[in-house]
């Protein structure tokens, strides 16, 4: 009988709900664990959605043609030559990624560190995870050079990778690759002919609009799929919807055909009224575009401002250019931790954060790294309030830190990170001891 593939619930959502049940315990808590996005759901977005309800039949397997005709468009309009034939929708980007590994099949390499489910995915689809490092401030692609030898041992040792999954910008870093990594990784791809699937959903959340953010599908277009969604630049997660773009070539046809066939087998066709709102954001109006950059600029003040805070701190962090993820490092802090309060991996953190402080946190664990590493990834996107018009009116204002609560929030993390370096209750005489094992240089 078939053994179950062993895979854990998804890090992030786990955090969520832990915190979610401490907080509804009556404790006060900051949840910075999850990428959910706690902004209101565009009005525009509300009434196409209701004025779509009526619609109850099935329809197309792919998505409708007014769906994968103006996702199409989203990608024309950012320089990727998009055919509506090669567009394919789900019922979130997710769900696409995890049926685009069944229908490219074999193993499949991803980033070290990356998205807490490239690796369980692979696992769920019988294939196995080969994780290669980032080079340092370019999160999301693997290093083109160790790509290659990575999938040369694997073939090497009778492994079939067929595929590398890239995110740019990415998650968990908040951090771009530049475009010659991209144009390597390319290259890497075609000569060891492996598919690219770039999950770009973040790509509308890129700070500063001078930082070059290219696609692998400018330097592969005939093997590079492109994914993207509406939840993370317009905050409507719980809706549920993707799109993947297919490479427009002989292969990206027949993997077309392929993907479609997984999808009708798991999903059916992605809900009508949910398609017939999306197309109308896909296509990018004026009240869509504002929401966009408004969130763009909250997003930015909010994630720099706590990044200035890690850093006062000791902590090493790169540049946040995307995104609302950190990925700070405790290392030059760890003689400290660990005489302060007994830390010395990066699980022990982020646990400390989490039980002595009530800060949700990820270790870098949870993102394929080793125990070891005092490394976390904290995300901003939940900071912004606790009802819809405390949200709405940081989206709205052009000085979010201005805000109450969001300002109690920074200070609160100030108050953690300061209380973490120096705290206040440890004294020499009951201090925990350092572990003499050596430390981590991953």
């Amino acid at each position: 009988m078939p053994v179950p593939a062993q895979v854990t619930a998804s890090a992030t959502l786990a955090a969520d709900e832990a915190l979610a049940r401490r907080r509804q315990a009556g404790e006060q808590v900051l949840s910075m664990a999850s990428g959910e996005i706690g902004l209101p759901v565009p009005e525009g977005m509300r009434v196409w959605l209701a004025e779509a309800a009526h619609e109850g039949a099935y329809g197309s397997v792919a998505g409708g043609a007014p769906l994968r005709e103006a996702a199409a468009g989203y990608w024309q309009r950012r320089g990727l030559a998009a055919d509506p034939e090669l567009v394919v929708a789900g019922p979130g980007s997710k769900p696409l990624l995890f049926a685009l590994l069944m229908a490219v099949g074999g193993d499949v390499v991803i980033p070290r560190p990356s998205w807490v489910s490239y690796a369980a995915q692979a696992r769920l689809v019988g294939a196995r995870a080969i994780d290669v490092p980032v080079l340092p401030g370019q999160g999301g692609v693997p290093d083109p050079d160790r790509l290659r030898q990575a999938v040369g041992a694997a073939r090497a040792a009778g492994r079939d990778p067929r595929a590398v999954v890239v995110t740019v910008p990415d998650n968990p870093t908040g951090t771009v690759a530049s475009p010659d990594t991209v144009r390597r990784l390319g290259e890497v791809a075609r000569e060891l002919d492996l598919f690219v699937i770039s999950d770009e959903i973040y790509c509308d959340l890129v700070f500063d609009p001078a930082t070059p953010v290219v696609s692998p599908a400018v330097f592969a277009p005939e093997r590079t799929v492109v994914t993207t969604g509406l939840t993370k630049n317009l905050a409507v997660g719980g809706w549920r919807t993707g799109v993947a773009r297919l490479p427009d070539s002989l292969a990206g046809r027949e993997l077309r055909t392929r993907l479609v066939a997984v999808a009708s087998q798991i999903w059916s066709s992605p809900p009508a009224p949910i398609q017939a709102a999306a197309a109308r954001a896909f296509a990018e109006p004026p009240e869509i575009t504002a929401y966009v950059v408004a969130a763009r600029r909250l997003h930015a003040t909010v994630a720099r401002a706590v990044a200035e805070r890690f850093t006062a701190s000791g902590a090493l962090l790169a540049p946040v250019v995307a995104t609302c993820y950190l990925y700070p490092d405790f290392e030059p802090l760890r003689d400290r931790l660990a005489l302060a309060h007994g830390v010395r991996t990066g699980d022990e953190l982020a646990r400390l954060f989490t039980d002595r402080y009530g800060v949700g946190v990820l270790p870098a664990s949870a993102f394929g790294e080793s125990p070891e590493p005092l490394r976390l990834r904290a995300a901003t996107s939940r900071l912004y309030g606790d009802t819809d018009e405390q949200r709405a009116a940081a989206l709205a204002t052009a000085d979010p830190l201005g805000l109450p609560w969001i300002r109690a929030a920074v200070d609160r993390i100030h108050d953690v990170l300061t209380d973490l370096v120096h705290p206040t209750d440890v004294h020499p005489s009951d201090a925990p001891v350092a572990s003499d094992r050596p430390r981590s240089r991953a």
